[in-house]
């Protein structure tokens, strides 16, 4: 249960500081409109170090941050209405073995993203919000485990 946005923040940091950065990670992001996905992707990022602005993807569809170790793409895939449409952002060339995506409407690309390691949902929970977390991946599940032991309790 995630209390209000800045309970949302927080899950985001425990997330990327028990990521592991050696290797290539997938999280797809789910829940309607207002959810608290975008709110969850930037405090990802910032607490992974990025400093300045964190543009919302959502008519870019595709923004890239340097990262100490890789890169981390995050994308916002409302707006595209086929999966061929992929093509044109050149996801294809993104997948470095240390990067980091985050995903946000996920369903909509079709089989053109790489397999997703963990699956966020979202979703309204009167002021607050529901967060479920699946590790669908070896590697997306010791995550998971990793996030337990820096989460704070309470």
């Amino acid at each position: 249960m995630l209390a209000d946005a800045d309970a949302t923040e927080r899950l985001g940091e425990a997330l990327a500081r028990s990521r592991d950065a050696s290797q290539r990670l997938v999280v797809h992001l789910h829940g309607e409109l207002g959810a608290g996905k975008s709110t969850l992707a930037r405090s990802m990022l910032r607490a992974l170090g990025v400093r300045g602005a964190i543009r919302s993807p959502t008519y870019t569809l595709l923004e890239r941050y340097p990262l100490q170790c890789g890169e981390a793409v995050h994308m916002d895939l409302y707006r595209i209405g086929d999966a061929a449409e992929l093509e044109f952002l050149g996801v294809d060339e993104l997948d470095q073995p240390s990067s980091l995506w985050l995903v946000e409407w996920p369903e909509r690309a079709g089989h053109g993203l790489p397999p997703t390691d963990l699956r966020i949902d979202l979703q309204h929970a009167g002021a607050g919000r529901i967060a479920r977390l699946e590790g669908v991946s070896e590697p997306g599940r010791r995550w998971l485990q990793r996030v337990g032991e820096v989460a704070p309790q309470g």
